[in-house]
């Protein structure tokens, strides 16, 4: 997973004057937890422009101006109400034996039959809650969709990966394809068999269980 660095300093007081001033100061308050004790830092509001405004995960390293480093992930974030300027950070401190759960984003690949043929893909997932040693975190997780037709749903099961476990129900839909007004469009047989289809898929996942990660078709 890509890593992002966080230039900052250890912070000595941690009152509320202290903080107002350092955010008056252009900088935000940081906690790092994880480690034999919580660490207080501050830094650069700009410096978590590549870390929070963006769709992507990454990890990061902080850098503090003492010389000390430190792996983490973004943990948790506070925001001000009406300007949206950060005013808090939480981190957790990464260790490369110890496994840590962050959210993914999934990236969908391939063309589905389905939505060539009118229908509409809904991604009920955008991202997934994994679990995994630091180095097994992946940058996305990929959602083949070019199996799914009209009606067919993509499955958690379907992702699974030996480096890294999914934290969500086996159940949990990722995707699907659904009937738009386009797909009405198409001839009445031709739709009928699409839904027909999707629709054995899914009594078929009900009857036997989930089929290993298979796509409902």
């Amino acid at each position: 997973m890509k890593s992002i660095t966080i230039e900052g300093s250890q912070r000595e007081s941690v009152g509320k004057i202290a903080t107002k001033a350092l955010r008056n100061a252009g900088k935000v308050p940081c906690v790092l937890y994880g480690g034999d004790k919580p660490l207080h830092f501050s830094a650069n509001e700009i410096a978590f422009k590549d870390l929070v405004y963006t769709p992507n995960a990454h990890t990061v390293v902080i850098s503090l101006d003492n010389g000390d480093k430190y792996s983490a992930i973004l943990q948790d974030i506070q925001f001000h109400p009406v300007s949206d300027a950060i005013l808090h950070i939480d981190f957790y401190q990464l260790f490369d034996d110890k496994e840590v759960t962050m959210n993914i984003p999934v990236r969908k690949i391939g063309d589905s039959p389905g939505v060539i043929n009118g229908g509409v893909l809904r991604m009920n997932k955008r991202k997934l809650k994994v679990k995994a040693v630091p180095g097994n975190l992946p940058d996305f997780i990929d959602a083949d969709i070019s199996r799914l037709k009209i009606g067919n749903k993509l499955y958690v099961t379907a992702l699974e990966n030996e480096d890294y476990k999914i934290m969500h129900p086996d159940n949990t839909v990722v995707c699907q394809v659904r009937v738009s007004r386009a797909a009405m469009a198409l001839p009445e047989d031709e739709l009928e068999d699409e839904a027909v289809e999707g629709a054995e898929g899914e009594e078929g996942a009900a009857e036997g269980g989930d089929n290993g990660g298979d796509t409902k078709e």
